[in-house]
């Protein structure tokens, strides 16, 4: 299948490079030529403009769009909407407000275009794990993207799904990450508890291993704990401040729109903010985590003493 692909930072260039895999054909764009140049040499087709990228598509087409939420995404989509034609596809694959997704889906459908909005998670391992994909949009236009989303996911009928109308996989998104907070801080906190027993000298990184297999709390961002703790139990040179990329917060705001009590996801983001006043283990911990599944940056103790 033909897609074109806006935006290879990270994400975007890993999920290019599945993408190559699967024998699609690739016409790529980023506004740094570097990742435009390595994926050429891998195969895609290269662009120099959004113009040149739609000119290189044949129609009806399908541009998949991975820059970050927010501003980026409204300025990609709005120029897209320029220079796309009538049955032609945005394919939102970041995770970007869901109510925006929403206002999208309606601006371009009053041009004859449609949009589909992908709530994509696997980070930094999706090349070899797969991506697992909350897909929102029309149910025709999903289905003709089927072979794209096959082969992004971890297997064809695994780890991806149409769940509901334009704004649907990014709502559905959102909640995720929301369970993500929670998930992560349960880790953080126990972990605490465990390193601060000083009597028992606990070996953490193999109360992680034990815990991985057979045990009820046996999960993905587990084995993530157990490498974060291999090399330095004490993970001395990251700094326990947590970032918050958004997500957490819409969904506390949903729940909260809903009636709907949510306090571990709600507590889990506060205890983000805290992070970012004192030191704590557990937000070294949470710091640690999110850069070993989605290669977010870490800042080091270095850096708070300069």
């Amino acid at each position: 299948m033909e897609l074109g692909m806006i935006g290879l930072g990270k994400m975007g260039s890993k999920m290019t490079e599945r993408l190559l895999r699967g024998d699609h054909r690739l016409v790529v764009y980023d506004h740094s030529p570097e990742p435009v140049q390595a994926a050429a040499a891998a195969g895609a087709i290269p662009s120099d403009s959004m113009p040149d990228l739609v000119a290189k598509l044949t129609a009806p087409r399908a541009v998949w769009v991975m820059v970050p939420a927010g501003d980026l995404t409204e300025g990609v989509v709005n120029a897209l909407a320029d220079v796309l034609a009538p049955e032609d596809t945005v394919i939102d694959g970041g995770n970007s407000n869901y109510k925006d997704s929403m206002r999208r889906a309606a601006a371009l459908e009053e041009r004859g275009m449609h949009f589909v909005d992908v709530g994509t998670s696997g980070g930094v391992w999706g090349l070899t794990e797969g991506y697992s994909m909350m897909v929102g949009g029309d149910k025709d236009i999903v289905d003709r993207l089927q072979p794209i989303f096959e082969t992004l996911a971890p297997a064809p009928d695994k780890g991806w799904g149409h769940v509901g109308p334009s704004g649907a996989g990014h709502f559905v998104k959102m909640v995720h990450n929301g369970i993500e907070y929670g998930l992560m801080q349960a880790y953080a906190e126990g972990f605490e508890i465990l390193k601060t027993k000083d009597a028992f000298e606990l070996d953490l990184h193999q109360i992680a291993q034990i815990w991985r297999y057979g045990s009820v709390v046996r999960s993905w961002l587990l084995d993530l704990t157990a490498a974060a703790l291999k090399e330095d139990q004490d993970l001395s040179d990251i700094k326990g401040w947590v970032a918050d990329s958004g997500e957490g917060r819409w969904t506390v705001a949903e729940a909260i729109d809903q009636d709907v009590p949510a306090p571990v996801l709600t507590l889990s983001l506060l205890m983000r903010f805290v992070s970012r006043q004192e030191k704590s283990y557990s937000a070294k911990l949470l710091a640690a985590l999110r850069n070993q599944f989605g290669g977010h940056e870490v800042l080091k103790e270095s850096a708070q003493d300069e």
